[in-house]
């Protein structure tokens, strides 16, 4: 009877071992499959973001060797047409105004970036950092000093550019953008570079504790804008 008590205890105990060693697999396989299931949808997102990425890439190609090519044919026609010639000029310097072609010439390189200073030793820690305001009043002064061409962080600047605040980040051109944040004009540099000026916004934003870089360069590449310029409203005076 004793032997029989005996093995009874330790048929139980191994039942209980058996049956929690198979509850820890089974909550095992669970989390891998878990992991498994994870990791093969974020590797199906990846993937879907790198075909669309080359397609975007593909079709930006292809406008640019459409756009190659319509520079050949429109120099075909203009050849030996002065006429032709003179609206041809009249087109470049068009695009030049408005941003759709990408220009060299001499300016100035603003960089204006985050304060280094510990949040927690200021009352406010907004004052610390590089705002769509500061952003914007950077760029009207360099307009004011005659600036032909700005982009901010390679966002090229066109009339209907926006700048706006999204958060610890700026948008531009829908574009999210952060600190540093590197505003390039294209004027006559000592003209430009009087933002730098006593009183002048720079040294508001120094004041600040904004970091600020001020360099001026004789030659300066300015990107195109890549976007797409349309007008619902404004139209051709008759």
């Amino acid at each position: 009877m004793k032997n029989k008590k005996v093995i009874s205890v330790v048929l139980g105990m191994m039942c209980f071992a058996l049956t929690l060693g198979i509850c820890i697999q089974l909550k095992t396989v669970k989390g891998s499959n878990s992991i498994i299931s994870q990791n093969y949808e974020e590797n199906n997102l990846r993937a879907e973001v790198l075909k669309y990425k080359e397609k975007y890439d593909n079709k930006y190609r292809e406008l640019e060797s459409a756009e190659q090519e319509l520079e050949k044919e429109r120099q075909n026609s203009t050849e030996n047409n002065r006429d032709l010639e003179q609206k041809e000029e009249a087109i470049k310097k068009g695009n030049k105004m408005i941003g759709i072609t990408e220009v060299t010439g001499p300016g100035v390189i603003v960089t204006l970036s985050d304060s280094k200073k510990d949040a927690s030793s200021v009352l406010n820690a907004n004052e610390l950092i590089v705002h769509d305001a500061d952003v914007l009043s950077v760029i009207n002064e360099l307009k004011n000093a005659g600036a032909e061409a700005i982009s901010i962080n390679n966002q090229r600047l066109v009339p209907t550019s926006s700048i706006v605040c999204g958060g610890n980040i700026i948008e531009i051109n829908g574009e999210k953008v952060g600190a540093p944040f590197e505003i390039k004009a294209i004027g006559l540099p000592e003209q430009l570079a009087a933002l730098s000026r006593p009183g002048g916004y720079l040294q508001y934003l120094k004041r600040d504790t904004i970091e600020v870089d001020l360099k001026k360069s004789n030659s300066i590449t300015i990107a195109k804008y890549t976007g797409v310029i349309t007008y619902k409203y404004a139209e051709n005076s008759k």
